[in-house]
């Protein structure tokens, strides 16, 4: 994301901000979160606040919209295990036939690897959120360990300056002269999705032992950190670009045509200041990074969508347990989706985020503006205020991605819209089978 979506439509400066934008705006939809999920500790979370506020279809439509959201991490993270192999080790996983999707090909190898994790986090969550659980804190503690290294190396090396960070904006990208603003706004609006995750607490609160009362401080953690290693990362990249240019505006604008480690900015970084070595720690960040977001959200996407067959939103089939009380069946249909999404290769990856940023909108939008409801009646003033600031920058961001407006264009592409228009349709087909079994 620092190479291809951050600093190619905003820059560093623009990217400091947006961040610590959308930081704050997820600390305020945390804020609704956290009293929701006392009122309503048990797994559906978003689900079942906006069914108990607003009725069954508000219900449905709340989590129709985020379990979009939280499926589409998952051949994410996916497919970006192949982008990542192919960079380090070449052609390794470029074997057997294959075919093109908007410019991208697609090797059999490739496919073999993104599936096969997915199979592989499909047996793992089978086991329980305890066995989920102890993974989870490994790969996280990989994570920051390699974050905080390759954070301190940037900050201590001789080939980092803070005269690299010029210019602050990006100025050749496509929506530099529709201003600063435009800048900011087009790397805010991913916020939705690029924070996307705290708000998977809720899902597991029936099968775990963890305190409300600590909820929110978890999620604020998650998020500020989130929002840290977002800016780390960008800025690393931005003042750790190859020798042979003459700023981070050219190497930045030649990154498409490149190819290996040098074609992944976060990655080339490390390799320019640590060696080897630093590829190996920032590698190993990025595969614990994609893997924590597949397991976790293999456990979240499950689990929403039990709940909503549980209340008899979706077919029954769904709410099927295992012996560990695992809702199987919800989480084959996560692979079998992910799996297809999977096969189109990375290209269509780029639709699928834009297109989960509207699902997770929805979700905030919905447990603000439950929380605001709640709140009013009980006359918590400081929850109302902050139900409706939630909602209103929910609401606005969505917006932001769903109408083109002049002069300010971070909308949709046509295939994101073709794709959520899929995802409707299906989600209103299950509606109305809903309807007519209790016809």
């Amino acid at each position: 994301m620092p190479g291809t979506v951050f600093l190619p439509n905003a820059g560093p400066l623009g990217t400091l901000i947006a961040m610590e934008l959308a930081t704050v705006v997820m600390l305020i939809i945390s804020y609704n979160y956290s009293y929701m999920i006392q009122k309503f500790p048990m797994t559906g979370g978003e689900f079942i606040y906006a069914k108990s506020a607003f009725g069954n279809i508000h219900g449905f439509l709340c989590a129709w919209f985020l379990s979009l959201s939280y499926l589409c991490v998952i051949p994410l993270n996916a497919t970006a295990l192949n982008l990542i192999m192919r960079a380090v080790f070449g052609e390794a996983f470029m074997f057997g036939f294959h075919y093109t999707v908007a410019g991208y090909h697609v090797y059999f190898g490739e496919m073999l690897l993104a599936v096969g994790a997915l199979m592989v986090f499909m047996l793992l969550t089978s086991g329980g959120v305890h066995i989920t659980g102890e993974l989870q804190t490994i790969l996280v503690m990989i994570l920051i360990a390699g974050i905080g290294i390759t954070a301190v190396s940037g900050i201590i090396s001789p080939l980092c300056s803070a005269e690299k960070l010029q210019p602050m904006f990006h100025p050749r990208s496509e929506i530099f002269n529709r201003g600063v603003t435009a800048q900011i706004l087009a790397v805010a609006v991913t916020g939705p999705q690029s924070f996307v995750g705290f708000d998977t607490v809720p899902q597991l609160m029936e099968e775990t032992k963890f305190s409300v009362k600590r909820v929110k401080v978890l999620m604020d953690t998650c998020i500020i950190s989130g929002g840290l290693v977002y800016i780390v990362l960008t800025l690393f990249a931005c003042v750790s670009y190859p020798e042979n240019y003459g700023s981070w505006v050219e190497y930045i604008d030649d990154l498409p045509k490149l190819s290996g480690i040098n074609g992944i900015a976060t990655l080339n970084g490390s390799h320019e200041i640590l060696g080897k070595a630093g590829l190996g720690i920032i590698f190993s960040s990025v595969i614990a990074a994609m893997l924590t977001g597949i397991l976790g959200f293999y456990t979240a996407t499950s689990r929403l969508l039990y709940s909503m067959a549980r209340d008899g939103m979706i077919p029954s089939w769904f709410s099927r347990l295992n012996g560990n009380g695992v809702p199987v069946s919800a989480g084959l249909f996560c692979t079998v989706i992910s799996g297809i999404t999977c096969l189109l290769g990375r290209a269509v990856m780029g639709w699928v985020f834009d297109m989960a940023s509207i699902g997770a909108s929805v979700g905030f939008a919905y447990t603000s503006i439950s929380a605001c409801k709640y709140a009013y009646l009980e006359k918590r003033k400081d929850i109302v205020i902050f139900g409706v600031l939630g909602f209103i920058l929910s609401l606005g961001m969505a917006l932001l991605l769903l109408v083109p407006l002049p002069g300010l264009n971070v909308s949709l592409g046509s295939e994101s819209y073709i794709l959520l228009i899929v995802w409707i349709v299906l989600g209103g087909i299950f509606y109305y089978r809903r309807k007519l079994h209790y016809a």
